[in-house]
């Protein structure tokens, strides 16, 4: 009986350790999965621009800091002002850096969506340039000037030249209603040219002058130094970073704003002759 018994008992000893060896792997296993998805905790951050200086300030000044942070970062262009701030209401992407406030507003009670700004980044001015004349007092009669189409930016040009002293303007006009009925007097009888404000380079060619928003100029190699007047950008018009306002307290937003407020991003900045002319954030001189 005792024989028969040892016969038995090794291979169920066997069988238990076996089983043993199995349920501590189940439970390694487990536990290699549940840290891994911790360590693998998506930090993905996805955010666009448009054509224009953004993308590689972003890419050189504040993507390596967020890297560190652990951050993985894609990237999206697109070429008008309406489909990136959709984009971010809709959750495709997190964040786009290519437009002032102002703009923002405009778009937000378009589409019915609720963006707001983050951070302000430094913006080059718009201005106005000629590749037929060399000075202001150039203009004549008649004279074709090209200028963005957008009521906000529209603003932004014709106040470029109400201070050149070509036209005065309405007092106190709507910057989301502005057209060119604001304009009221035009000694030089004036022609203008309003397009999309991302074809100010490419009309340059063909009118006598035309005021182009800084970041299409510089994205078309049109140097800030060469305008013949640059407008005196103030607050509203000072690009920010646009994100989701149900996301303004989320940790990757607070990220961005560090990032850019980062004394590596201050350093990029002043430090590069790219970047002269442009009107920098106040948190540059903290």
């Amino acid at each position: 009986m005792k024989k028969v018994m040892n016969r038995w008992v090794s291979p169920l000893l066997l069988i238990m350790a076996v089983v043993l060896l199995i349920s501590g792997c189940g439970n390694s296993s487990n536990a290699a999965s549940s840290g891994n998805g911790s360590e693998q905790e998506s930090k993905t951050l996805r955010i666009s621009f448009n054509p224009g200086p953004y993308s590689d300030q972003f890419k050189n000044g504040v993507a390596p800091y967020l890297e560190k942070k652990g951050y993985k970062i894609t990237y999206k262009e697109f070429t008008d002002g309406i489909q990136p701030n959709v984009a971010v209401s809709q959750g495709e992407i997190d964040a786009n850096v290519f437009q002032h406030s102002l703009y923002l507003d405009s778009i937000n009670k378009r589409e019915g969506i609720n963006l707001i700004g983050a951070v302000q980044v430094p913006t080059p001015p718009m201005g106005l340039y000629s590749k037929k004349h060399k000075s202001l007092d150039e203009i004549s009669d008649g004279a074709q000037v090209n200028l963005p189409n957008e009521p906000v930016n529209m603003l932004r040009a014709l106040t470029i030249l109400k201070e050149a002293g070509w036209i005065t303007l309405k007092d106190n006009i709507d910057p989301l209603q502005t057209s060119l009925n604001d304009v009221t007097s035009n000694p030089h009888n004036i022609k203008f040219v309003p397009t999309e404000p991302a074809q100010g380079p490419q009309a340059l060619q063909d009118v006598d002058f035309a005021a182009i928003q800084g970041n299409f100029a510089i994205a078309n190699n049109i140097k800030l130094t060469t305008a013949l007047k640059l407008e005196n950008m103030t607050d509203p018009f000072t690009n920010i970073v646009a994100v989701d306002s149900k996301n303004k307290d989320k940790q990757f937003v607070k990220d961005i704003i560090e990032g850019y407020h980062s004394q590596e991003f201050k350093d990029y900045i002043k430090s590069n002759p790219a970047y002269e002319g442009y009107r920098l954030p106040a948190y540059f001189n903290e």
